[in-house]
Parts: structure tokens; sequence; C-alpha cells
């Protein structure tokens, strides 16, 4: 059955090229059509992970769930997709990134779906633990779709332009996320219609079906290599021989002895680009998802307020994406370190001001207080979601294609694991109940300011390889 299914994902060999006057505007369209499906296709990745969220409230009052359960089940999600980010990203540098990404959105969507049709009983204990091996298999499944998106960059985007792509592509999370509010809205609405007792239930039906049909439409759109349709390699089309070269031809599967040891363990650049991740993570997360709690304990907003504020701080973070991934493409021609320098340092300004505002060394009326908090929140968000997106840019210009998603997910992991659930959760949390908030942000300003230094140690590199 496993060797079936490694042969069903085995990415497609080579074609005979194309007639080269059709090559450009195949080459064009193609383009066009697999980016879109990434797009879409990482965006519905968003439809089916964090529902849980958004249903908790409903189910507790339903007595589906302990209210201090809820946690225990939520953490599986990023627990598993930490982990299964590394290890699929390794999988996924050996299999078709069409196929690859489909699979996993399908399973994803049906496991979410089932979630929402088990008739759990009374026992919330047995519940919980029910949902917690179900959001571990979605956290799991979340890990099928970041490495074979990167793979696509990689292989249809050459190296000094995919900074600028990839931060557009990146924007795709945001745009999931909103939708997942708006379509759990509307399934809960659908369930009511149709007379279902327990609403609660269309948060997972229904935002799992319209994944189901992006799965669809990602199958026609997306392609896994140039190669694999006629085209010449991206490096040839543009003239851009820019990077690592590949060991092999294009889309050849690698042993996973090459893929781990030699261009990760070994890879000493990585390690940086993993470890810089950290700071960026930590900073992410420790801010965004900290807000709302943060604000209404230090009494400067509401729960309300907190949750616009909250809302202002992500989009304007796509914003800053987009236009940080422009600079680091025009202006540093697709070296991403110095941009990075310039967010982090500026991000850290952000947090130090945040942290100055809710510490009370700088004195302002309840008027000026939130100004200022939203104006921090706002060069947060503007700053910080750069280096979320360009991190992962670097970490696909250190390896050659065909070990773009095991790079990617080792820097993941890193973020995730280490940056998220470690840093974010557990070490500002924990600073923030034993001694208080404003020292726990005072440690996310700290960490900025590490990521500043360390995001710095790769600019002498990254020239050396514009060079070569």
């Amino acid at each position: 059955m496993l060797k079936q299914m490694a042969r069903f994902l085995d990415p497609p060999r080579p074609k005979a090229q194309i007639p080269a006057e059709k090559v450009d505007k195949e080459y064009k369209a193609m383009r066009l059509k697999v980016f879109l499906g990434a797009f879409l296709g990482y965006a519905a990745y968003y439809l089916v992970r964090k529902n849980l969220s958004l249903a908790a409230p409903d189910m507790i009052n339903d007595g589906i769930l302990d209210a201090g359960k809820v946690g225990l089940a939520m953490s599986a999600v990023s627990i598993a997709y930490a982990f299964s980010k590394f290890v699929m990203g390794s999988v996924s540098d050996r299999s078709d990134a069409r196929k690859f990404l489909c699979v996993g959105l399908v399973l994803s969507a049906i496991t979410m779906m089932a979630v929402g049709l088990i008739p759990f009983g009374p026992n919330t204990a047995v519940n919980t633990a029910i949902i917690f091996v179900l959001m571990l298999i979605v956290g799991w499944l979340s890990g099928f779709g970041w490495p074979p998106c990167g793979r696509i960059m990689a292989h249809w985007f050459s190296q000094n332009e995919r900074s600028f792509k990839m931060s557009i592509w990146n924007v795709s999370h945001t745009i999931g996320s909103f939708s997942l509010g708006f379509l759990a809205i509307a399934g809960v609405s659908l369930a009511a219609d149709l007379g279902v007792v327990q609403t609660w239930r269309g948060n997972f039906v229904f935002p799992a079906i319209i994944a189901m049909l992006i799965a669809l439409f990602c199958w026609w759109a997306i392609r896994d290599t140039p190669e694999s349709c006629g085209l010449p390699s991206v490096a040839d089309w543009r003239g851009d021989h820019s990077g690592i070269k590949s060991k092999g031809a294009a889309g050849e599967k690698l042993p996973f002895k090459t893929l781990f040891v030699d261009y990760v363990l070994k890879n000493k650049l990585l390690w940086i680009v993993a470890i810089s991740n950290v700071a960026v993570y930590m900073v992410r997360y420790g801010i965004g998802d900290w807000a709302p709690t943060y604000l209404q304990t230090k009494g400067i907003m509401t729960a309300a307020e907190s949750k616009v504020a909250f809302s202002v701080h992500n989009i304007v973070g796509a914003v800053g994406t987009i236009t940080c991934g422009w600079a680091t493409s025009k202006i540093f021609k697709g070296r991403c370190a110095p941009m990075n320098v310039i967010c982090m340092f500026l991000c850290a300004i952000g947090v130090l001001l945040y942290w100055m505002v809710g510490a009370g060394i700088i004195q302002a009326g309840p008027s000026a207080q939130k100004v200022l908090v939203y104006v921090a929140l706002c060069m947060i968000g503007f700053f910080i979601y750069g280096p979320v997106a360009l991190t992962g840019v670097q970490a696909l210009n250190l390896v050659p294609k065909n070990a773009a998603g095991t790079a990617a997910g080792f820097v993941g992991l890193f973020g995730y694991l280490v940056g998220d659930a470690v840093c974010s959760k557990i070490v500002v949390g924990g600073i923030a109940n034993g001694s208080s908030w404003d020292t726990a942000m005072l440690a996310v300003a700290i960490g900025a300011l590490i990521g500043v230094g360390l995001c710095a140690i790769l600019i002498p590199s990254e020239k050396n390889l514009a060079r070569s």
C-alpha cells in the first residue's frame, strides 16, 4: 500500500520540449495558473485548520467540551504541524507538487468534516480525547501545504524574482484565515436553516466542503515543474542562473541522506536562517496571539476594541509582506538578509513602543494611549510579516531546487515549535503569569533585537551567493 502511494506521488518525468516559438506564451500562461493554484491551495489549508477556535464557545455551551480542556485540544494542531512541516518537506521533494498538495488538502477537509459529523456523547473527557486525536491528524496533514508550494516557487520562479512573488503568495494564509470566519458564519446559518440543533457543526462542515472544491481547482491548475510540461527550466528561460545548483535533473528523487545530511544538517547558513526564524516567530505570535489578553488585562482596550486592533494588526501585515517582498526584489536584487535586518529593527522599535505604553513609561491619556497602541501594532504587523515570508525564501535560496521542501520544513520546524510553541506561548505566557505582562512584552522586544543580529549575519553570505 505504501509503495503504491509512493509511486502515485512520484514526480512526473520531463517531456520533450515544445517548439521554441511557443515557449514564451506557454510559460507565462502556466506560471499564472500554477501560482493561482499554489495561492488558493495554501489559503484553503487555513479553511480546515483553526475551525475549533471558532466552534469552541458553542461546544462548551452544549457540554461537548470543558472550558479547561479546549486549549489542550487546540494545541494538537500546532504540535503536529511543526514536525509535519519538516518531515513532509523531505517527502514533498520526492513527490509531484500537484498530487501532494491536493491529497493533503482533501484529507484535511475530510478529517475536519468528521469533527462536525461525529455524534459526541456527554463525557467531555472522551470528547476531548477524540477531538485531540483528530486535531493531531489535521495538524500533520497541514504539513502537506507549504512544502509543495515551496517546490512550485523554486521551480517556476527564478531566484532574483522569487522574493517578490513569494511575498504575494505568502498573503494566502491571511486570505484563508480571513475567509474562514465568514465561511464559518455561513456554515452555522446553513445548519440552522437545515434544522440542525447543534449549529456549531457548520463551523467544520461548510469550510471543509469549500476546501474540497478548491482542491479540484488546484488539480487543474498546478503542474510540478516546467520540464514536466515540455518547457525549459526557469533559470534558462529567464537567464537567471544564480543560486545553488541541483544534484541531478529537475524533479529527480534524491536520497533522504542527501536531503537531510548534505543539504540541511551540514548547511551552516540554513541553521542561521532557522535560528533567526525563532526570533521572527516569537515576535509574530508573542504579539499577535497575546494582544487581546494583554490589552484587556492592562485596561487599555475593551474586548471588542482589542479584537479590532488584532484584525488591523493582521491586515497591515498583509500589506507589509508584499511591500517588503517588492523592496527585496527591486532594491536588493533578491537578497533577503538586508531587508530582514531593516524590518526586524523597525519591528523592534514597534515592540518597544508597545511595551512602553503598556508599562506606563510613556504617559498618555486613554485616547492617546489607544492611538499609540495602534501605531505600535501597525508597525509590528507591517514589518514582522516581511521576515516571515523572506526566511522561507532564504531557505529555498540556500539549497538546490529538489531540496526546497526539506529546507523550508527545517526552518519552519524551528519557527513553529521553538519560536511559537515554546517562546511565544510557554515563555511569554510563563513570564506574564510569574512576573508581569510588562516583563513579558520586554522579553518579546529583546527577542526582536536578537533577531536583528541573527539576520545581519547572513548579509555577506548572500552577497557571495549572488556573485556565484
